[in-house]
């Protein structure tokens, strides 16, 4: 599928900015006029009806130079982390002064490693992304620099983008780049370095490339090996990854125009590799069994509401997997579950409408939503 219509085809995109394009290399500040020609970019697939998360580096160039820290030299982690917490709100206004033009409302998210990997704080991130999407508001995601140490933090955000990608169920995930693609070989060293358009899987040739030749593209903390990485993170959660120059003015409706760009293929569709996660990853911690009337309404495609739930075992938390069982105590399916098992067991067989009566608080009208949950019985 050619470039263009990946973009237009795409109902989520995940864009990923890096510092080396964001900040301005002469001053330290953040580069107004690219900003606000992405910006026109964000809006004009808003106007088609598309979502944007934005992936953002920035803080600690933008707080390094607020601080007075000397921008050649490599700063120690604590600097780092004053530089990253002087600098996001500076980052933040930069994007919120371009947005504004446009009539874009901006939200600020700082993920830690363990946003993305424990279950409860991924489904809340999730939740939290979803309902901005939902409002209208553009997501600008960063790693939260000012908490996170060198032994927990992901290190670069090529790979925070393509695990935003994989927790949003995004179609395509963008990393911008200071070159045009993946190459055979380094372009500004050799001549007859070729562009590799569409990469179906990532191989270790391919890897390889990218960890030699390409080492350098993109400045930063990532360059094209982390760039793969991240492809491949992405490609395994069913999104697929464009690599293109992000240097120019609105590199999203260049690479519409037919910019060049590396295009790496999913291995499956958003949805599959999300519901099959649940199916073959996750231990459950313990089961929900189902009147017949829910199991029919699960094997439809409904999510499981407390009014079809006749018992709740085990000792589980917001956000674990637990097994689905039929009356007969047969598996039919595995989700994750919205309330932990004492809260479950406190609305078994209720209407949706009396959960937060009865609990005092509400995670939804659903105990778990049919996007959380894969069908496992024959």
């Amino acid at each position: 599928m050619a470039a263009v219509n990946l973009v237009a085809a795409a109902r989520r995109l995940v864009i990923k900015v890096g510092s080396s394009i964001l900040i301005d290399p002469e001053t330290g500040r953040a580069d107004e006029a690219w900003l606000n020609a992405f910006a026109s970019d964000v809006a004009r697939l808003r106007q088609r009806g598309q979502q944007v998360v934005v992936v953002s580096s920035g803080s600690i160039a933008l707080g390094r130079v607020r601080l007075g820290l000397h921008r050649r030299r490599r700063l120690s982690l604590p600097e780092k982390q004053a530089a990253a917490a002087a600098g996001q709100n500076l980052l933040m206004r930069a994007w919120e002064q371009a947005f504004e033009p446009y009539g874009l409302s901006c939200a600020q998210i700082l993920l830690t490693r363990e946003d993305t990997e424990i279950r409860r704080r991924w489904l809340n991130a999730r939740a939290t992304i979803d309902t901005l999407l939902g409002l209208g508001v553009a997501p600008v995601i960063n790693e939260n620099d000012t908490v996170v140490t060198e032994e927990i933090r992901y290190g670069d955000n090529d790979r925070l983008a393509a695990r935003v990608a994989q927790m949003t169920g995004a179609d395509l995930l963008v990393l911008l780049s200071d070159v045009d693609g993946v190459y055979t070989s380094d372009p500004r060293r050799d001549p007859a370095a070729r562009r590799l358009e569409v990469i179906e899987a990532l191989t270790p040739e391919i890897e390889a490339m990218a960890g030699g030749a390409n080492a350098e593209a993109g400045v930063g903390s990532g360059g094209m090996a982390t760039k793969l990485i991240a492809a491949r993170i992405a490609q395994h959660a069913g999104c697929a990854t464009l690599i293109t120059l992000g240097e120019r003015p609105s590199p999203i409706e260049a690479i519409e125009d037919g910019a060049p760009c590396t295009f790496i293929a999913p291995a499956v569709s958003p949805a599959a590799a999300y519901k099959s996660w649940i199916a073959g990853t996750l231990a459950p911690q313990g089961s929900l069994t189902v009147d017949p009337g829910a199991a029919a309404a699960l094997k439809r495609g409904a999510s499981l509401l407390p009014a079809g739930i006749r018992a709740v075992e085990g000792r589980f938390e917001k956000g674990d997997a637990v097994l689905v069982l039929d009356a007969a105590g047969h598996e039919i399916a595995r989700g994750l579950c919205r309330y932990d098992a004492a809260d479950a067991a406190k609305i078994v067989g209720l209407k949706s409408a009396a959960i937060e009566a009865v609990l005092g608080y509400s995670a939804g009208p659903t105990v778990i939503h049919a996007d959380d949950l894969a069908l496992t019985g024959p």
